[in-house]
């Protein structure tokens, strides 16, 4: 099931919610833990089985290390949880992507396993994962079953995060109040996340579908492609993360933000602090500090970077190009940090030409078709290709998606936000924002929901990762 679903917005989230706020503060949890299942069991009930699973083993190894904590029993109950989340993790993720591997480089002929990967389950075996080294490093485990699943299987962050943490959430899972401002608020962010998703995401995704099926191809349709999909992925996940945290201020959570503008950057760093916030800072604290950081010697801090960020891209999907994006981030953070960083401090205009453009070129390897295609798709752009400089249809497709393009733009921007904050700063503004905001949400809300009759694409991007 699909936030951006019909059957979500029309039929499952306001039964979900009704039932929610009519029982007992006592039964909330069991009701979202309900609706949860309900939620993910909907396009395959076998893969809710496997996650209840993984969530009983770590309910259990958290139990063990808390009662033995400090010991060597704690630790082996750590270390067995982790291999068990990760081996699953392993298993359904990446074994494909193994056997074909060691196909290519031994010219062996092993056959695939053809496991369909379960939706979300690189998010929720990283909150897994979380939970069990932050018992072991000190935080109390939790003792309910029912509330350490409610934490992992919770449907607004379930299949596409952000990835909460349990320690940052353990106040709430036991006693939440919510308030009109929070309901309003949460319904707020969902529209808006829904509008970006859903009039803009997909939009463009169109594009880049078009660019892929062309017959006609030259490197302004090259540009277009890269453009298009760097703005997509933006819109698409961003996107997801707003409806998650709304869905989660509906039903009385509050969720870390997971995105702050990140193409306002100036540098891969920055870009970085703001891009897919969770995961960054879940790699930080969980890979690279207990790696030995910045705090070893030169030599061992760039092979930190280097696993880090292969890993990164290698969390991203099962392909050597995604390996080769987290790749070249790490090549950008180790040189602005030796060297480039004082350069694009000193100017600002061409630090963020550079990193626009950066983030722009790793996102057509990201979103290739292997590495061989990541390297004809930079040909095209780079003029390698041998291809025209533009076609009739790439001029075509420019004219017919520059409003959207136009309003990505700008929307990826902290413009809209800053006018409205200033607005609201206004004594008479705010008066007309009263009146106008949720006029303008409902109708947003009406023209997400037509698009969606008539839609040919939905689903999100990060689904697949």
């Amino acid at each position: 099931m699909l936030f951006s679903s019909i059957t979500f917005l029309l039929y499952f989230l306001p039964v979900a919610l009704a039932v929610y706020f009519l029982v007992p503060d006592r039964a909330k949890n069991v009701v979202l833990l309900a609706a949860s299942l309900i939620f993910y069991a909907w396009g395959g009930p076998a893969y809710a089985l496997l996650m209840l699973a993984l969530i009983t083993i770590g309910f259990a190894f958290g139990l063990v290390i808390d009662r033995h904590r400090g010991t060597a029993r704690a630790k082996a109950a750590c270390a067995a949880g982790i291999v068990c989340t990760v081996a699953a993790l392993f298993y359904f993720k990446y074994a494909d992507f193994a056997i074909a591997s060691f196909n290519y480089v031994t010219s062996a002929d092993a056959p695939l396993i053809g496991i369909v990967l379960p939706v979300g389950i690189s998010f929720y075996t990283f909150q897994l994962l979380s939970y069990l080294i932050d018992v072991y490093r000190g935080e109390p485990a939790c003792r309910n079953w029912i509330t350490l699943a409610t934490y992992i299987a919770m449907f607004p962050q379930l299949v596409a995060g952000p990835i909460v943490r349990y320690a940052d959430i353990r106040p709430q899972m036991g006693n939440r109040a919510i308030s009109w401002a929070d309901a309003s608020y949460g319904v707020r962010r969902f529209v808006l996340g829904l509008a970006k998703k859903v009039l803009i995401a997909n939009q463009l995704f169109a594009l880049t579908e078009l660019f892929r099926a062309t017959q006609e191809p030259s490197v302004l349709f090259c540009w277009l492609y890269a453009v298009a999909f760097m703005l997509c992925i933006y819109f698409d996940f961003s996107g997801y993360s707003d409806m998650a945290i709304g869905l989660g201020r509906m039903f009385g959570f509050t969720f870390r933000e997971n995105f702050d503008h990140p193409y306002v950057s100036r540098s891969a760093t920055e870009f970085w602090r703001r891009w897919h916030i969770s995961l960054g800072s879940w790699f930080r604290d969980y890979v690279y500090i207990p790696l030995g950081g910045n705090r070893v010697g030169r030599a061992r801090w760039v092979a930190n970077i280097a696993l880090v960020w292969a890993v990164t891209g290698l969390w991203h999907g099962a392909a050597w190009n995604f390996v080769a994006w987290g790749l070249m981030f790490a090549l950008l953070l180790v040189v602005e940090k030796l060297w480039l960083g004082r350069l694009l401090e000193r100017h600002g205009a061409l630090a963020h030409a550079y990193l626009l453009l950066a983030v722009c070129v790793s996102f057509v390897v990201f979103n290739a078709n292997g590495l061989g295609g990541a390297a004809a798709d930079l040909a095209g752009m780079f003029g390698l290709a041998g291809l025209p400089l533009a076609s009739v249809e790439a001029l075509y497709q420019l004219r017919s998606f520059a409003l959207v393009l136009i309003v990505a733009a700008v929307g990826a921007t902290p413009v809209v936000r800053n006018l409205c904050r200033r607005m609201g700063k206004n004594p008479q503004a705010a008066r007309v924002l009263v009146v106008v905001e949720p006029a303008l949400l409902a109708a947003l809300l009406v023209l997400c929901i037509a698009c969606l009759v008539d839609a040919s694409f939905n689903p999100f991007l990060y689904f697949r990762f």
